[in-house]
């Protein structure tokens, strides 16, 4: 509890010590009970038995306290980098973004609204709910002789319509962007949606910021301009404009389950801006075709492929390093996986405050827990073991440990002479409640 004590004070720090004390305590307990219901919840089966704080204290916290949380972001990126062993800092890093629907049956929380979800399972495209937007870090560090890319995220902005969701991305980029100005490469990974010009013109305002992003199908590409020709009027800003289906020639052979051609491009998302155009298909002949563009070129990149851990880049040869831009974007890819373990195991969805503010709050000290497990293991070498596993088993084992030093400390806070019946009753009782909790879910 020390160290975990010693991890979140980093996030805290400028904060009251009154807060300090609750809001560390609320992430105790989001990791002892292996859940956050609601902050009731916690309260009821955690926080009363350590201590006199009333539940109130708790929502006061999250909802009223003079607090920015917005630094959550900042914190955790500067944490995450210095993870990344000295050999790997000219390795690129990657920053994805997403957003993600949260349904809530109630209509007394904040600025809830009906929202449409192309993925939704209820029978309609449409549920009431609030929508977060998110921002994930992902970072190379060594696992087995390997280079694997771990993948942190950083926060979420909740979308309360007053600007748009590529406006809010775009504010949450520039947040965290001074701790990234020592890195060669940052790159942000996108799919079709928010790739429009209120995000990817950010990439202008950073020299080592990129965006590698899938694209509509219809966008309006055109080849290069042409050289000058000394004729009088005005030169061509670019040339005919491309057909994705005639004008791009798929490679030999399937690259990433796919046949892929480049060729570099104009388009109106990027301006004047030379970027490459990336056309992936499952089928040369009738396969549907996806469009990505790049702003980074593979010869302003430095990776090291043959180190990677998984395919499809330490698959890469020489002929195939025209695509290493494009074989980067299956990093995108974890901010899904985030999604899911976070609803699924971390009761992201499960909050029952009402304020928005506190909402967010409650959400991103979730988040922080959750970050905590997949940083601790490279951070200190007592949890190196888990580097491998989930971060479910990580907790499970930490919330163990931390019931164990929760009913010692209880125990003999309340020894004197002799052992005092009644509060060692209740003590026992409330390991065996626990130890009953843990059989069952086993």
């Amino acid at each position: 509890m020390g160290r975990l004590h010693q991890y979140f004070f980093t996030y805290f720090e400028t904060f009251s010590a009154p807060t300090v004390e609750t809001l560390f305590l609320l992430v105790l307990s989001i990791l002892a009970m292996e859940s956050a219901h609601s902050i009731r919840f916690l309260y009821r089966h955690f926080l009363s038995g350590i201590t006199e704080k009333s539940l109130n204290a708790f929502y006061y916290a999250c909802s009223h306290a003079k607090v920015d949380y917005s630094r959550f972001m900042n914190v955790t990126a500067a944490m995450a980098l210095k993870l990344v062993p000295e050999r790997l800092k000219s390795q690129p890093v990657f920053l994805c973004i997403d957003d993600t629907m949260v349904a809530k049956f109630g209509k007394k929380f904040e600025d809830v609204s009906k929202l449409f979800d192309h993925a939704a399972h209820n029978g309609s495209n449409y549920l009431n709910g609030h929508c977060f937007v998110s921002l994930m870090l992902c970072v190379p560090v060594w696992r087995k002789q390997r280079i694997v890319y771990l993948a942190v995220p950083l926060g979420y902005r909740m979308w309360k319509k007053e600007v748009s969701k590529l406006e809010l991305a775009a504010s949450m980029v520039r947040q965290v962007m001074p701790e990234f100005s020592a890195q060669r490469n940052v790159i942000i990974l996108c799919d079709s949606w928010y790739a429009k010009k209120d995000l990817v013109y950010v990439v202008d305002e950073y020299a080592n910021l990129d965006v590698i992003c899938n694209a509509r199908y219809d966008s309006v590409i055109y080849d290069l301009a042409p050289h000058p020709t000394g004729k009088k009027g005005r030169p061509a800003k670019h040339g005919r404009r491309l057909s994705i289906e005639t004008d791009f020639t798929l490679s030999e052979e399937k690259v990433w389950d796919y046949y892929i051609g480049v060729r570099q491009v104009l388009t109106n998302l990027f301006g004047q801006r030379e970027v490459l155009a990336y056309v992936t298909a499952s089928d040369k002949a009738k396969g549907a075709r996806r469009l990505f563009f790049s702003t980074i070129f593979p010869w302003q990149m430095e990776i090291f492929c043959a180190w990677q851990e998984k395919a499809p880049l330490n698959q890469t040869g020489s002929s195939r390093m025209q695509f290493i831009p494009l074989l980067c974007y299956y990093f995108r890819w974890n901010i899904e996986v985030s999604y899911y373990e976070q609803k699924t195991f971390w009761s992201l969805c499960s909050y029952m405050v009402r304020s928005s503010k506190g909402i967010e709050m409650l959400v991103n000290l979730i988040n922080v827990a959750y970050c905590a497990m997949k940083m601790l293991p490279y951070q200190d070498e007592v949890f190196s073991k888990y580097r491998s596993e989930s971060v479910q088993e990580f907790r499970f084992a930490l919330s163990e440990e931390i019931r164990r030093q929760v009913f010692y400390a209880t125990f003999l806070q309340n020894v004197e002479t002799g052992i005092k019946s009644s509060v060692f009753t209740k003590v026992l009782k409330q390991l065996l409640w626990h130890q009953c909790s843990g059989w069952h879910k086993l």
